[in-house]
């Protein structure tokens, strides 16, 4: 039986097979011999995840950003993410190495593959063709989708937990993500930059590492050296400082439960011992520093990656070390929000 539109309150409801069509000039032959996940990315380019991420991250120390968006639009806050942060870290890419490009053209030369068919050429003004000389295939991709790959020096890592999205530069690839954020934030409150619509918080990642006490006390000291030796930052003396810690949604129950070692003794790190590591950090390079939860000077944010793919006894870490402009302190000592708006700071 043929399908007809449906009317309800005077609105005229497309059929799900012809809702279904592609809504960008992708021939409609072509379109019926893809798969739906390619029909997907051809309407919404997003990138892939970056599945050799986890074991990355435990291989070697990495910067990125965590960003915390709406709940079921993280595919909505990655688009966005993407709009705005390669506003401001596109001058990295005329500096990205060579090998960047290579394996990105790989990529391409692997993209799925589609039955073979007549394509007609006058609707190639939204899609890139390229053939696979081996195989003899047709190939097709997005012209969006293509620039987010070659274009991008960062990666979109998997997590497990909702409202969150994590990048990750590439290898060989570290810039100044704190001032990045800076800057983001600054246009923001300027108004030369348009308030985000999904994405609520941006944390700089200036460092990666395992959540165990002597890479944590390493980082903790390299990053707060760095902060002391900006000639930027005005301090006053004694130095006073504050340590936020957020573990995104992993109890301590559930940690203790999973994370003995041998001996039977927690290999985890609780709240109160994180502190105490930071803190011993801090003093180690600044001997005259002093908590100052109201307002401080130097913020050392400690942000829990929740990797898909990490087990919980090797848990990954973010550390950041923030001037005081950069963060609130109520409720709780974190990144200042991209908007005002109170719904997207809770």
């Amino acid at each position: 039986m043929a399908e007809k539109e449906e009317q309800i309150n005077g609105c005229h409801l497309k059929p799900v097979a012809e809702a279904s069509k592609p809504t960008e000039n992708v021939p409609e032959t072509e379109w019926k011999t893809m798969t739906p996940w390619e029909q997907h990315s051809a309407v919404i380019s997003i990138p892939r995840f970056d599945y050799n991420a986890p074991s990355a991250l435990l291989q070697r120390c990495q910067s990125g950003f965590l960003i915390t968006c709406s709940i079921k639009r993280e595919k909505s806050a990655t688009k966005e993410a993407i709009s705005i942060l390669e506003k401001y870290i596109q001058y990295f890419s005329s500096s990205m190495p060579e090998t960047l490009t290579v394996s990105d053209e790989n990529k391409t030369s692997k993209r799925r593959k589609v039955c073979t068919g007549d394509v007609d050429p006058r609707s190639d003004e939204g899609v890139e063709r390229s053939t696979d000389e081996h195989a003899g295939t047709s190939l097709i991709s997005t012209k969006s989708e293509a620039k987010v790959e070659k274009c991008s020096p960062i990666s979109l890592v998997k997590l497990t937990r909702s409202g969150l999205l994590l990048f990750t530069f590439i290898k060989n690839i570290s810039p100044d993500t704190v001032y990045i954020v800076k800057d983001i934030i600054q246009c923001l409150e300027a108004g030369t930059l348009k308030s985000p619509a999904w994405c609520h918080r941006i944390f700089p990642i200036q460092a990666t590492c395992c959540l165990n006490e002597n890479d944590l006390h390493a980082v903790v000291s390299k990053l707060v050296l760095h902060f002391m030796k900006d000639k930027g930052n005005i301090l006053s003396q004694p130095v006073k400082f504050a340590v936020g810690y957020n573990r995104r949604g992993i109890e301590e129950t559930e940690m203790k439960k999973t994370s003995k070692d041998s001996s039977g003794a927690n290999v985890m790190l609780g709240r109160d011992k994180c502190f105490s590591i930071v803190a011993a950090a801090v003093k180690d390079v600044v001997s005259n520093a002093i908590v100052d939860l109201k307002s401080p000077e130097l913020c050392i944010l400690v942000e829990l990656l929740p990797v898909s793919g990490l087990p919980l006894e090797s848990l990954v870490v973010g550390v950041s070390v923030l001037p005081s402009n950069l963060v609130t302190t109520k409720p709780r000592l974190c990144i200042k929000a991209l908007t005002s708006d109170t719904k997207a700071k809770s």
